[in-house]
């Protein structure tokens, strides 16, 4: 998230908080952006989403979710705009105050345990030191991602970051 501020003589610093989420603001080329990451339980995103797009006017093509992903291998990144929540809480609850699914998803693949019952504490979970790596790697992708989005168009963003 710090490389989204284009200055690194002026780091982006996300700490006012803001519609339950800490946030930042940065301009990514010509583009004014708000940073906002909800203070809430993941599984209760919706609750600084919701109230953050409203107030700010923030729908469709201008939202941007940045979010953990069982369904793709550690390390995968996936770019899409809209379709099912997959299960997942957060995405769940987003798409429960937002109205719609209706939004950009920036998706980082954190692979999937073995079993079910594995799930929440794979998902709560640190990495091990063989996955950090990859997960570093995914997370600075999903930087340019996000940077791609805005700056290139969604459609540029997915031919450049759905490949495997």
């Amino acid at each position: 998230v710090r490389r989204l501020a284009a200055d690194p003589a002026r780091p982006t610093r996300i700490d006012r908080l803001d519609c339950r989420a800490l946030t930042g603001r940065v301009r990514i080329g010509d583009v004014p952006v708000l940073l906002a990451k909800p203070q809430t339980y993941m599984n209760c995103s919706g609750d600084s989403v919701g109230p953050a797009a409203r107030f700010y006017k923030v729908y469709g093509d201008d939202l941007i979710v940045v979010h953990d992903e069982l369904d793709l291998p550690l390390g995968r990144l996936q770019v899409r705009k809209g379709g099912g929540t997959g299960g997942h809480h957060g995405l769940d609850s987003i798409v429960d105050r937002l109205g719609t699914d209706d939004f950009i998803r920036v998706r980082l693949g954190i692979g999937k345990p073995e079993t079910r019952e594995r799930v929440v504490g794979h998902v709560l979970g640190g990495f091990s030191k063989e996955e950090a790596p990859l997960w570093d790697e995914v997370a600075k992708k999903a930087v340019l991602a996000v940077e791609t989005i805005i700056q290139k168009g969604l459609a540029r963003a997915m031919n450049d970051f759905n490949r495997r």
